[in-house]
This record gives structure tokens, C-alpha cells and sequence, in this order.
């Protein structure tokens, strides 16, 4: 099952190999769920397991908390409703923020598979602040990036649309079907700001948990100018799964995948 997602991931984590990244900061849709308000973990770990027993893969990470809060600070500097967001301690090894399975899964193939030592910024976007502030966040994640003497990636953790299947847990919408190909044409042609346009009536019908993190990069690739390659879609199961990377070439490369 989801045999061409597999590929693509595993293309993704070789491209990330190559890239060398000091930082990945990952965008995901199942951390932090923060009323209008976009998160960024400033714990120093993050650590998580997901599956079933026998078969659970876990992970832990070290956060680069310098480039979260310059993130921050960035942001608030544009009146981005962002906050920062820790657990446990303030420092320390128990200053330690759970890794979700929107993180844990594709910084599993990004750094187990790669033996990568990255550290990770984790941010979790808002879907109840108009998509146009989470656009302009990703605009300042590329400016902090490109500002930095840091190699920085960046990961769009995003499940497509939701509703494929009228047995899965979400029923079936023929919105679906209509979202994901336009998300997929946004892509190949590299328009990801025409996600902006979405009819939003058209997103709740398809249920997806991809549409703010991908907005967020695509107000990155407004800063940083990059080529996108898509390397799979399929729908498995009753939702739709992508893989793309966007790759500049040059030491301050970043790539991510979706």
C-alpha cells in the first residue's frame, strides 16, 4: 500500500541527504492546534512513537530554538499572530515538546534513514486566521532562512483531501477529487500561490490537512526561488497523498516535500 508515496519520500530523504541541512523547520497540521494563532516550538527536544506495538517507529530530535525564535521575532515584527510554545521545563532535557506523526513520519525518512543530525524547528499554521497571514509567515521563515549561515530546509507535512472514499471516516465529496487536482496542477506548474484563490466552500467538501501548509511555503518560494518536481500522487486509502520537492541550487539550498 501507498507503494508510490514510499518512492517519492524515500526520492525526498535522498535529495535531503545531499543537501546537508543544518535545520529542518517542518510545518504540520497535527501539533500545537493554537486559536488563531500560528505555533513555533521553542522546546529544545521533540520526541515521539507512532504505530502499533510491534511495529512503531520513534524519533527524536534536537530543536534549534536560536532559528525558531528568529522566526518569531520576525514574524511579530509584521503583526503575524504567532507564538512561541514549550513544555515541560524551560531548558534542559526536559524541555521536551511530543513529536506528532504529521513530523515524526517524514523526519523519520528525512533523518533515520539519511543518519542526518539536523535539528528541527517544528510550526503548526492556523486555519482560523485568513490564509493570506499564514502566507506571509512563510514569507518570513525564507527571509530568516536566506538571513541565516545556517543550510535550512523546509518540510510542508501535508495529507491531501480527505474524502475520496464514502467507507472512510470522512465520507465522500466529489470536492476531493477537485481539490487535489488542482493542487497537484499547482505544482507542476510551479503556481502554489493559486492555492490562495481556493474556493473555501470547495476545501471544507474535501476535508484536506495540506491547504495552510502549503500555503506557508508557498509564501517561502515568494522569497527563495525554486524549481518544483512532482514525484508522486496517489490515493491509497481515503485520502490523497502527494510528494514534491522544491530545490534551489546553491549552498543556502532548501528543499521540502508535501
Amino acid at each position: 500500500m501507498a507503494a508510490e508515496s514510499i518512492g517519492g519520500m524515500k526520492r525526498l530523504a535522498s535529495e535531503m541527504k545531499a543537501a546537508r541541512p543544518d535545520t529542518i523547520v517542518i510545518a504540520t497540521p497535527h501539533n500545537l492546534r493554537l486559536d488563531n494563532r500560528i505555533g513555533v516550538i521553542v522546546a529544545e527536544n521533540s520526541s515521539g512513537k507512532v504505530g502499533r506495538p510491534g511495529t512503531q517507529i520513534t524519533l527524536k530530535a534536537k530543536c534549534d530554538v536560536d532559528l525558531a525564535r528568529e522566526i518569531i521575532v520576525a514574524s511579530e515584527e509584521e503583526g503575524i499572530p504567532v507564538v512561541g510554545a514549550n513544555y515541560g521545563t524551560i531548558s534542559g532535557p526536559l524541555s521536551d515538546l511530543a513529536m506528532d506523526w504529521g513530523t515524526l513520519i517524514p523526519l523519520w525518512y528525512f533523518l533515520r534513514s539519511t543518519h542526518l543530525k539536523s535539528q528541527i524547528v517544528m510550526v503548526t499554521p492556523s486555519r482560523g486566521i485568513p490564509l493570506e497571514q499564514n502566507f506571509r509567515f512563510g514569507t518570513k521563515i525564507g527571509e530568516v532562512a536566506q538571513a541565516s549561515k545556517k543550510r535550512v530546509a523546509f518540510v510542508a507535512s501535508a495529507d491531501q483531501a480527505h474524502a475520496h472514499d464514502k467507507k472512510g471516516p470522512y465520507g465522500f465529496s466529489p470536492e476531493a477529487d477537485q481539490y487535489d487536482r488542482l493542487v497537484v496542477d499547482a505544482v507542476r506548474r510551479n503556481r502554489l500561490s493559486d492555492l490562495l484563490k481556493f474556493d473555501m466552500a470547495m476545501v471544507d467538501g474535501a476535508k484536506p490537512d495540506s491547504l495552510w501548509q502549503m500555503v506557508i511555503l508557498a509564501g517561502l518560494l515568494e522569497k527563495v526561488e525554486m524549481r518544483g518536481h512532482l514525484y508522486s500522487y496517489e490515493v491509497p486509502t481515503y485520502f490523497g497523498m502527494l510528494c514534491a520537492g522544491f530545490i534551489i541550487r546553491h549552498h543556502r539550498g532548501l528543499e521540502h516535500s508535501t
